[in-house]
C-alpha cells in the first residue's frame, strides 16, 4: 500500500505540473521526465525565442538552474555550454521488450544469435532501420541477454533517439551491471541530449570497465560541459551560502537591537532608579547583560552624611552616562538586598557587568567613583 499523505503530495505536484507543465524540465527532474516518456507520454517542448533558431549548432547554453526566491537578489545566469551535437529527445512509444521471465530455450539462444548476426551485417551496410528490427527478434528471444540490449541500444544512438538508447542501456545493466557497452551507450544518449554530468558518470564507468578510442572522444565532448556546470554550481552554492551568512547574521542583530530596545525601556537611561526587592535587582541586572551594559549599584540609607553628599554627584553622572545603568538601594528600606551583597558600610558602589561584580568604591570617594565608571563603561 502507498502512504496516503504520499499519495496526497503526488496528486499536488501533479496539479502543479497541470498549471506549468515547463516544471518538467527543471535538471532535478530528468529521472522523472525520462520515466514519462519510456511510459509513451508527451513532455511538451520549452518555447524558443527567434535567436534559438538562427544557428541551431552555434554554442548555447542548456543547464537552466533553479531559482529560488529566497536567494534574495542572487541572480543566477545560464551556464554557457557547447550544444553544438545536442538533439531534440525522441518521443515515440518505447520499443519492445523481452519478457525476462519467459524460459529461454538452446533453440531460442540460438536464433537470438542469427538475428543478431544479421543485424551487425547490417549496421556494417549502414542499414540501421533493418539491425533494430533483427535486434529486436533477438531481445524478444533471449530477453535476459544484456548484451543484445546493449547492441540495440548502440544502434539507436546511430539513428539519432537518445531516449530509446537509454531504455535499452538501463535493461542491460539490470541484467549486467559491469556492462560496458551499456555504460557507454547510455553516456552517450545523455550527451545528446545535453544532460552532461550524468553522461560523464557513465562514460567513465565505461572507460574503466573497457576503455576505446570512442569513449575517450566523448569525454573529451562532455567532460568541459560537465565541469562547467559544476563549478556554476559551486559558484552559486558559496553564494547562497553566504546570503544565509548575511541573513543570520542580519537576524542576530534585529534580536539584539529588539532585546537593547526592552532593556532601553526598562532601564531609563540617564536616570537613578531605586531598587526595593532582590526581584527588581534581578530584573534591572538582566535587562542591562543583554543591553551589554555597564550596571552600578549604589548602597545608602537616609541617616548615611556621607552618602548626603554622594547622592547628588551620583544622580549628575547618571545624566552623564545615559549608557550606564545607575541603581540606588536604601539598605533601611531592602535590607534583603542589602544582605545579599554582604554590605558592612555606606556608601558603597558596586560595578556589574554581565552579572558579575567587576569592582567596587566603598566610602565617599568623589574621584575613585568618577574614575571606575570611566574604565569599566568604555571596557566593553
Amino acid at each position: 500500500m502507498v502512504d496516503a499523505s504520499q499519495v496526497a503530495e503526488l496528486r499536488r505536484f501533479v496539479e502543479q505540473l497541470k498549471l506549468n507543465p515547463s516544471i518538467l524540465h527543471d535538471p532535478s527532474l530528468v529521472f522523472f521526465k525520462e520515466y514519462l516518456r519510456s511510459l509513451g507520454a508527451q513532455v511538451p517542448k520549452i518555447e524558443k525565442t527567434e535567436r534559438d533558431y538562427e544557428d541551431k549548432a552555434e554554442t548555447k547554453p542548456s543547464f537552466s538552474p533553479k531559482h529560488d526566491d529566497d536567494d534574495d537578489d542572487i541572480m543566477e545566469s545560464d551556464v554557457e555550454l557547447d550544444n553544438s551535437d545536442v538533439v531534440e529527445p525522441d518521443n515515440e512509444p518505447p520499443q519492445p521488450m523481452g519478457d525476462p521471465t519467459a524460459e529461454v530455450t538452446d533453440e531460442n539462444r540460438d536464433d537470438a544469435q542469427s538475428e543478431k548476426s544479421k543485424a551487425m551485417e547490417a549496421i556494417s551496410d549502414g542499414r540501421f532501420d533493418e539491425a533494430i528490427e533483427h535486434l529486436t527478434k533477438a531481445v524478444m528471444l533471449n530477453p535476459t541477454s544484456a548484451i543484445l540490449y546493449a547492441t540495440r541500444a548502440s544502434v539507436f544512438l546511430k539513428v539519432k533517439k537518445p531516449n530509446a538508447a537509454i531504455r535499452d542501456a538501463n535493461v542491460a545493466l539490470q541484467f549486467n551491471s559491469d556492462s560496458a557497452k551499456g555504460y557507454k551507450s547510455r553516456g552517450m544518449a545523455k550527451a545528446m541530449l545535453g544532460q552532461w554530468e550524468e553522461a560523464a558518470a557513465d562514460l567513465h564507468v565505461a572507460s574503466k570497465l573497457d576503455y576505446d578510442e570512442e569513449i575517450g572522444t566523448m569525454l573529451k565532448k562532455v567532460e568541459p560541459n560537465a565541469k562547467r556546470i559544476e563549478e556554476h554550481r559551486r559558484k552559486y552554492q558559496r553564494l547562497r551560502k553566504e546570503k544565509e551568512l548575511q541573513r543570520a547574521e542580519r537576524e542576530r542583530r534585529k534580536q539584539q537591537e529588539a532585546q537593547e530596545r526592552e532593556a532601553q525601556a526598562a532601564l531609563n537611561d540617564g536616570e537613578v532608579i531605586s531598587i526595593h526587592s532582590t526581584s527588581e535587582l534581578e530584573a534591572k541586572t538582566k535587562a542591562a547583560k543583554k543591553a551589554s551594559r555597564l550596571l552600578i549599584l549604589y548602597f545608602t540609607a537616609t541617616w548615611c552624611g556621607p552618602c548626603r553628599y554622594m547622592s547628588p554627584l551620583y544622580s549628575n553622572l547618571a545624566t552623564q552616562h545615559s549608557r550606564v545603568v545607575f541603581l540606588k538601594v536604601d539598605i533601611d528600606k531592602a535590607n534583603d538586598v542589602a544582605a545579599s551583597w554582604n554590605i558592612s558600610s555606606v556608601p558603597t558602589f558596586c560595578f556589574i557587568r554581565d552579572g558579575k561584580e567587576v569592582d567596587k568604591v566603598v566610602g565617599a570617594d568623589k574621584g575613585s567613583l568618577e574614575q571606575k565608571i570611566a574604565q569599566h563603561s568604555s571596557s566593553k
